[in-house]
């Protein structure tokens, strides 16, 4: 009985002690590059193959291609619109930009259709259109088992309209399907998926129209399991709420990265990382300099962060690329 308690214990123990072990022995650090990228907020950033695609952002600005071996930058093609707002996604080797907004704050509107970029031949395309009725921006976009999924959103740029919609997008079909709301509203966004669950960390309640800035930044923790087709609330918050983020999965950990929140004018430099497995958050170190707005990726077991802004709000555009590494 006590060589099984014991057990249990050490079965309990052991995977809190990994977790938190890993990546204490990281730090972020300031790359140097050849070349520049065109400074930008509102976009993201994205690994295809061996090459990283910084693209959208407000205005109309070409993607900048960062050759992670060489540490060069290089420039791509032009969207044929303004794309701020959204979490690309890649699949089969392009780029795909949902739930997307164009125009200026504080009234961005959500563009209706998919827009894919294609890194081998440099082009950019105009996908399917997304319903009417389930238009958004700014919210949180996965992929899992080669279909698209939604979630969240924001109506009307930065006014007003927050939503809980999720929808499943098939890109053989075409065909969209509504699926069950999420519990809580939210838009500036990042999702996540593990295993086979969908994960919502961060976010704000974007709502200018009652000038509310960024009074309703979220800490609540929404996760949906794809097998059972039902949401949850996870019982433990972010520590550090925060909307404009960015989001890396390694393993079983989701890495919240940076963002901005009305606590403070510099943004948020803080790292903060969720174990699915644990159920607990953990900080690891921070970055050399706050910002929001920008994009992750990782590559090789590395996390690559760029653009942005440094301060809350939008300036300055930061022109720094940092790499999270031992």
């Amino acid at each position: 009985m006590k060589k099984t308690f014991l057990a249990l214990l050490i079965g309990l123990i052991l995977p809190c002690l990994n977790a938190f072990a890993q990546f204490e022995n990281h730090t972020w650090k300031i790359l140097a590059t050849t070349g520049n990228f065109t400074p930008r907020e509102e976009c993201d950033f994205v690994a295809v193959r061996d090459k990283f695609y910084l693209l959208g952002g407000r205005g109309i600005t070409e993607v900048d291609i960062f050759d992670p071996k060489t540490n060069v930058w290089t420039k791509g093609a032009k969207p044929p619109i303004e794309l701020n707002h959204f979490q690309a996604v890649v699949y089969k080797d392009e780029v795909y930009l949902l739930s997307a907004m164009t125009g200026k704050y504080p009234h961005e509107q959500p563009v209706a259709n998919i827009y894919i970029y294609n890194p081998k031949t440099d082009t950019w395309r105009v996908g399917d259109e997304i319903p009417a009725d389930r238009r958004r921006g700014s919210g949180g976009v996965v992929i899992y088992k080669d279909k698209f999924y939604m979630v969240t959103g924001i109506l009307d740029g930065h006014w007003t309209g927050n939503v809980t919609w999720f929808d499943e997008y098939n890109p053989k079909s075409g065909k969209w399907t509504k699926l069950i709301d999420a519990p809580t509203a939210r838009d500036h966004v990042r999702a996540a998926v593990v295993g086979d669950k969908l994960y919502l960390i961060a976010g704000i309640q974007s709502n200018t129209q009652e000038k509310k800035g960024l009074a309703n930044v979220l800490d609540a923790v929404d996760v949906y399991d794809f097998k059972s087709g039902k949401w949850n609330a996870a019982s433990v918050k972010l520590p550090t709420p925060r909307e404009g983020n960015s989001v890396i999965v390694i393993k079983d950990d989701i890495f919240i990265i940076a963002g901005e929140s009305d606590k403070q004018r510099v943004a948020h430099n803080e790292v903060e990382v969720y174990n699915v497995k644990t159920n607990t958050f953990r900080s690891v170190a921070s970055l050399v300099e706050g910002r929001h707005a920008g994009g992750a990726v990782l590559y090789k077991g590395k996390i690559y962060t760029v653009a942005g802004v440094g301060n809350k709000g939008g300036s300055p555009l930061l022109k720094s690329i940092e790499v999270f590494s031992k």
